[in-house]
């Protein structure tokens, strides 16, 4: 994730002296390349074990959802790297956000876009109906398209959206079955799939998609709040 977030990272551009905000920092490995550029970050993320990680790695973190981030124009910019695509309440952390970056300040960053793995989940959706199992009805992902990304972020405030959709085929360094057992994890728990069945699954997904290449799409943007 560090690697393939290099783009996300140029677009923020971060300089030295800035503070800046990583939403969605997990353990904190893009944060620490932030650092390295001369910027001051403040890490925010909701896992407990992602944010032990971050400290544990040097960098100052919170345990928080990014909804709740209660910063009143703190920080020069905002950065966020293949997170916010998990936080549904989306509106309440464009408002978040929006607060928290000063008067003229930025927010950059990547996160799945529309149509991301659509055919490896897929495949693992037509996997879990031949076994019998009833896939979740409510998508875990927001996996925006520029035009519905932009008006929600729009809406809390932010103006010079530039938000594009890029294609992104991916290797997987594990294979698709490590990728089901972990990665949808959770999907596989709504689904009341029980855990000695999920190899198995993840050997059958792997072998119905014929390719350790995910088909991915990022949305990357950057965006001004006004001065």
């Amino acid at each position: 994730m560090p690697e393939l977030g290099r783009a996300a990272l140029d677009l923020l551009d971060p300089k030295l002296g800035e503070r800046i905000v990583d939403v969605g920092c997990g353990d904190g490995a893009l944060s620490l390349k932030i650092i390295d550029r001369g910027a001051e970050v403040v890490g925010v993320d909701n896992s407990p074990e992602l944010i032990e990680a971050a400290r544990a790695a040097g960098v100052y973190a919170e345990l928080i959802d990014a909804g709740d981030m209660d910063y009143d124009r703190q920080f020069d910019a905002a950065f966020s790297n293949a997170a916010l695509h998990w936080m549904l309440d989306k509106h309440r952390v464009a408002k978040a956000v929006f607060n928290a970056v000063r008067l003229g300040g930025r927010f950059a960053g990547e996160m799945g876009g529309e149509g991301n793995l659509a055919r490896l989940r897929d495949a693992l959706d037509t996997e879990l109906v031949i076994r019998g199992y009833q896939p979740p009805l409510e998508a875990s992902n927001w996996y925006a398209s520029a035009a519905d990304f932009a008006e929600v972020y729009e809406g809390a405030g932010f103006t010079h959206i530039d938000a594009r959709l890029i294609d992104r085929p991916t290797p997987l360094p594990h294979g698709v079955s490590a990728w089901v057992t972990t990665f949808r994890r959770g999907w596989l728990d709504r689904a009341a799939v029980p855990d000695e069945e999920r190899a198995d699954i993840g050997r059958a997904v792997a072998e119905r998609f014929g390719s350790d290449i995910a088909d991915y799409v990022r949305l990357r943007f950057t965006m001004r709040k006004p001065a």
